[in-house]
């Protein structure tokens, strides 16, 4: 059943006016400890038979393809941050209303390195790998001086390109991995193809196949943010990245200092890439080895700074003479973004403190009692919000003037000079959204309304440092539905349309439902996408790490 109960009022939403690093946005008490969410697993690449308790669809015929940490020591030395633990790859293999799961391990240079040598070899976000000790005081000094290379541990998400499968996360190395057999292929590297360092793990995909990216380049002239093309066809059926090419390079703002993303978003004609003030200081990261801190030590949150969104044209590659601005912000993941009469609707997931990135360490999420409330309410919440930008701002309109009037949305783009617009929000949510902790995860039916005006999305609630709910979102009237359930942990909703779907909502929702309180009952759990309704579920004898995303593989 769904549960939509309201919580006690007594620990709901409440934002400190202090501006200090320990302020409070929430007053929450009581969270259950979440350890388990984060403790070392096995691997199990033969296939498992799972309990079916209700009804799996028959007409569901695919692979869930989930990715994320699943260890996190290595011998006697382990990783501080949740984002280092070595890739773990999920497959819920869904035929004939049974499924089966299976998992491997990323087999990635720096996890065979690490256990070849049984410590930490590669640094990873928030760990350093610290000099080998058998090697003399003189080596292991010289050694801090090397640059950290990057590691090719992607355990952020799948991703598609050419038709073949990657797991990817943010440096300039992806894996080809098999979805059949979760087997780790090829190593593929970004910057043998183009001149980027990196590429995000949140590809766009156009519907003929050609695929969105973005990756910075780090040049004399200082740091540049790219977007990448890549074909949607091989030349030949080994091509990789091939006929990769970048549409358009955005200088930072700051040289030395350029912004954090983990995403961007894109229209039919436009990409926007979406600079906001969590920076990267590029001189403590190259540093970092030498000073013994992690990369994360480099980033950080300048809310003195405005964001700035650049819109690019896709298909002349020419960056709009228009810089749109809006307050600090953080955002992680985008909704959705579309055209409309001249404008550019975006709409995503946002907080106004982007300081969370450095409180996701092993240590926290593995914190109980008051310590773990204090982690929790010192987090700014994420909510879903909508920007809408006039793509043609006449120099004949004086400043001053809402450019936004002929859209029916509360958001504004308030025309400040010739060529920049300041734009304010309309929040996509109701205040019953407060006491489910904001929305995360965002999720969409991307094969029918990606780049297109749309009514539902899908996300997590975030009342704990994970999600603890699953929630719709009708942008009509702005309702939610809710599936939660106390002591289950439900990670990023992933939406299959049905067999013929016209409505947008006629299919299902599948996520992992990880349960650390109870030992070995974590389930795949299917929701009907139109009421929200629990159809079924899949439960796996075995234990699994909270992941972080995921895709289906649709085998029709």
């Amino acid at each position: 059943m769904s549960s939509v109960n309201r919580l006690n009022s007594s620990t709901g939403w409440r934002k400190s006016k202090s501006k200090n690093k320990d302020q409070h946005f929430t007053d929450v008490q009581g969270l259950p400890c979440i350890e388990n969410l984060v403790c070392s697993v096995n691997e199990n690449p033969e296939p498992i038979k799972t309990t079916i308790t209700g009804n799996i669809p028959s007409w569901i015929k695919g692979n869930f393809l989930r990715n994320g940490p699943g260890k996190f020591e290595i011998g006697r030395s382990s990783f501080n941050h949740w984002f280092d633990g070595m890739a773990l790859m999920h497959q819920f293999h869904i035929e004939d209303g049974k499924v089966t799961y299976m998992s491997r391990f990323l087999k990635s240079d720096c996890y065979k390195a690490n256990l070849q040598h049984n410590r930490i070899m590669v640094s990873e976000f928030g760990t350093v790998a610290m000099p080998d000790p058998c090697k003399n005081v003189f080596q292991r000094f010289l050694s801090r001086f090397e640059l950290p290379k990057p590691t090719d541990n992607a355990n952020v998400s799948f991703v598609q390109y050419k038709g073949d499968y990657y797991v990817s996360t943010e440096t300039n190395f992806m894996h080809k991995i098999d979805p059949q057999t979760l087997e780790t292929k090829e190593k593929v590297d970004w910057s043998k193809f183009i001149a980027v360092n990196g590429a995000t793990a949140h590809p766009h995909v156009d519907p003929d196949g050609t695929t969105y990216n973005m990756g910075n380049s780090y040049t004399p002239k200082g740091a540049f943010y790219n977007i990448i093309k890549v074909p949607s066809e091989k030349v030949n059926p080994k091509d990789t990245l091939e006929g990769a090419t970048i549409v358009c390079s955005i200088p930072s703002e700051d040289k030395s200092k350029p912004s954090y993303y983990h995403s961007f978003a894109m229209s039919e004609n436009y990409v926007v890439f979406i600079e906001q003030p969590i920076k990267m200081d590029l001189l403590k990261i190259v540093t970092s080895k030498l000073r013994g801190k992690g990369i994360n030590d480099g980033v950080y949150w300048d809310p003195k700074q405005n964001t700035v969104f650049h819109v690019i044209n896709k298909h002349t590659g020419k960056l709009s003479f228009v810089k749109y601005y809006a307050k600090p912000l953080s955002t992680f993941h985008q909704i959705n973004c579309y055209e409309e009469n001249g404008f550019l609707v975006m709409d995503m997931c946002c907080s106004d403190d982007g300081q969370a990135i450095n409180n996701y360490m092993i240590q926290n999420l593995k914190k109980s009692g008051n310590a773990l409330d204090e982690v929790y309410n010192t987090l700014c919440r994420v909510f879903p919000r909508r920007f809408v930008l006039p793509l043609n701002v006449d120099s004949d309109i004086p400043c001053g003037q809402n450019l936004n009037t002929p859209l029916n949305s509360t958001a504004t783009a308030i025309k400040t000079d010739k060529n920049k617009v300041f734009c304010t929000h309309e929040d996509l949510h109701g205040d019953n959204l407060n006491e489910y902790g904001g929305l995360e995860f965002p999720h969409i039916n991307y094969s029918m309304c990606n780049s297109h005006p749309y009514r539902y999305f899908y996300g997590c609630g975030f009342r704990h440092l994970v999600g603890d709910s699953l929630i719709k979102m009708d942008l009509q009237g702005k309702q939610i539905k809710v599936w939660k359930h106390t002591g289950m942990f439900p990670s990023e909703p992933i939406f299959v349309s049905s067999p013929g779907a016209v409505e947008e909502d006629d299919g299902v929702i599948l996520s992992v439902v990880i349960t650390p309180n109870q030992d070995k009952s974590t389930f795949l759990l299917v929701l009907d996408a139109k009421t929200f309704e629990e159809l079924g579920r899949a439960q796996v004898p075995i234990n699994i790490p909270y992941g972080f995303h995921g895709t289906f593989q649709d085998r029709h």
